[in-house]
Formats: C-alpha cells, sequence, structure tokens
C-alpha cells in the first residue's frame, strides 16, 4: 500500500464528531468531485474507504440514494474504480441548493458560508484531499498537492489554506495538464496540513523522515569529511615517503639533520600517520606545525639532489 493510500485510510477513519463537521466533510468531497452541478453529481476514486465514507456521509447529510459502480483495471481484480452519483436529477438540484450554489454562477468557488471556522475548515480539506489530494511518500520526497480542474477554485483553496492560522503556510498554484495543482513541498508544512485534516499517524511519519534525513545527511557530511582529509593525508604521506627513498637512496638518511632523520624514520615506518600523530610520536615531542615545516624541509633537500 502506498503512503498516499495509508493517509485516505486514516483520513477515512478519523472521527466526525457533529453535524456541522460532517456538513463541511461533504462539501470539501463534492466541490472537488468529478462533477459537482444542478444536474449532475459524479465522484471517481480508487480508495475503497474513500468512496464509502461519500456514499455514507452524504446520504445521512441529505437522504439522497447514492449510486456506487465498481470497475475493474486488472484482469486479476487487483485494482478497482469505484464510480459513485446521484442519480435522480431532483436530488443534485437539492443538494447544490443545499450548498448555497446556483446555476447561473459563473464558476464554481469556495462557498465559505459552508465552513463555520477552522475545525471546520479542517474537515473541508479533509474531504477536498481524499477526492482530489495526493502525497509522496516522505521517505523519498516532500510533496503535497490538490487537482483541482478549476483555475478560480484552485486559487480559492490556496487562499483558503494559506488563511488557517496554525498551519503559517502559502502553498502555490502550478497548471499540468490541464488541471490546476495547488501544492506544497516543505516537509513542516506538509506535516502540519496532515495533522491537522486528521492524519496524525501520517504526520509523525513525516516528521520522522525529516529527523532521521537530517541525521543521514549529518552523519554522510563527517564521513565524506574524514575520507577527503584521509585522501589528503594519504596523498601528502606518499609524496613525502618519495622524498625520503630518495634521498635514502642518493645520500643515505644519515646525511640528513638528526631531527628531520628521525622524523623521516617515523615517516618510513608509519605511512599512515597525520602531522599530529607523527608530532605525538617523536621524541621530543613536537606540535603539528613544526612537523610540516620539517617534512616539507625533507621535500626541498630532495628536489636539490640532483
Amino acid at each position: 500500500m502506498s503512503f498516499s493510500k495509508d493517509v485516505r485510510q486514516e483520513l477515512c477513519s478519523a472521527a466526525v464528531p457533529g453535524e456541522s463537521f460532517r456538513h463541511s466533510l461533504v462539501y470539501g468531497m463534492l466541490l472537488f468531485s468529478r462533477t459537482f452541478s444542478e444536474s449532475s453529481i459524479t465522484l471517481t476514486t480508487e480508495s475503497h474507504p474513500t468512496a464509502q465514507l461519500y456514499s455514507e456521509q452524504l446520504s445521512v447529510l441529505t437522504s439522497a440514494i447514492v449510486d456506487m459502480r465498481v470497475n475493474l483495471t486488472h484482469r486479476g481484480g487487483e485494482n478497482a474504480v469505484y464510480s459513485l452519483s446521484v442519480p435522480d436529477e431532483r436530488d443534485c438540484r437539492r443538494i447544490f441548493d443545499y450548498f448555497g450554489h446556483s446555476p447561473s454562477a459563473a464558476s464554481l468557488r469556495i462557498n465559505r458560508s459552508n465552513i463555520e471556522d477552522e475545525d471546520c475548515a479542517a474537515c473541508f480539506l479533509r474531504g477536498a484531499f481524499l477526492v482530489c489530494g495526493y502525497v509522496t511518500d516522505p521517505e523519498k520526497d516532500y510533496h503535497l498537492e490538490f487537482v483541482v480542474p478549476k483555475m478560480n477554485l484552485a486559487n480559492d483553496l490556496c487562499r483558503l489554506i494559506g488563511e488557517i492560522e496554525v498551519l503559517e503556510t502559502e502553498p502555490k498554484v502550478a497548471r499540468r495538464k490541464g488541471s490546476y495543482i495547488v501544492y506544497l513541498k516543505d516537509c513542516d508544512s506538509i506535516g502540519d496540513l496532515l495533522g491537522y485534516i486528521g492524519a496524525g499517524n501520517a504526520c509523525l511519519e513525516v516528521l520522522n523522515q525529516k529527523v532521521y534525513r537530517s541525521l543521514r545527511n549529518k552523519v554522510n557530511r563527517q564521513i565524506n569529511s574524514e575520507t577527503a582529509n584521509s585522501n589528503k593525508t594519504a596523498k601528502a604521506a606518499a609524496k613525502q615517503l618519495l622524498a625520503i627513498e630518495h634521498i635514502r637512496k642518493t645520500k643515505g638518511l644519515s646525511w640528513l639533520p638528526e631531527e628531520l632523520r628521525q622524523l623521516a624514520q617515523l615517516r618510513i615506518e608509519n605511512p599512515e600517520y597525520n602531522l599530529r600523530e607523527l608530532g605525538e610520536a617523536s621524541e621530543p615531542p613536537i606540535s603539528r606545525s613544526g612537523v610540516n615545516h620539517r617534512l616539507a624541509r625533507i621535500i626541498e633537500l630532495a628536489k636539490e639532489i640532483t
């Protein structure tokens, strides 16, 4: 099961505690369904819990008969599309009027009178997400969207989400294949919205993934830094060993001053040591900058030998 399907299942099982909440939930599902007009009300979904919730809540709220048909999309019956409609046109007109819409309106817009407060707004957005929403698995990416057929409706939805104080987010609108996408891409905003509309478990999953990614990135940066430092140390040690070997073959290590000869011998015996470790192993111990200076002197002397 996908993360988005899990979210829908959680939202469908969330409580609808009162009539005003049911009103807003059903309104959100109707407004963003396939068709919502005085002559036709239809919803198409691949989510069985969504289909059941829509049918039950719409019937309870309006006493309308809802017809459900199931179409299998694969031979094995693994996936199904649920088509729900209100077959009686008189019921369609009554429901359209019940939510304060008029056939003479230029375009379908959100009627704010159906959303009493921010708690009702949460139920409205829950309904909208169930019929036109999608959220990416947070293990892969952070993206939540509502696919809306009309520009004015998309702008209304974007404005409504932006006005909800507890969310503190500003969704954006983009056009894709004839539809309008109201979307969020910020992890915290997505988690907050999921929690607000009733998907508390999904909200925690998103936030947990954020923490996991942060820790993973920190570890990766540390590993990369250590790897880079190790590579740098290895390249420097190789250059020093080549210089020491050149001196050994041409002049002999005894040709070097005592402090350089001792350090050259330490480098031969400990090619993996960094400058600090070489300094600590010296007798007496010397600083990192002191080791660096002496090794640079050895390399200069090796260059002077023809």
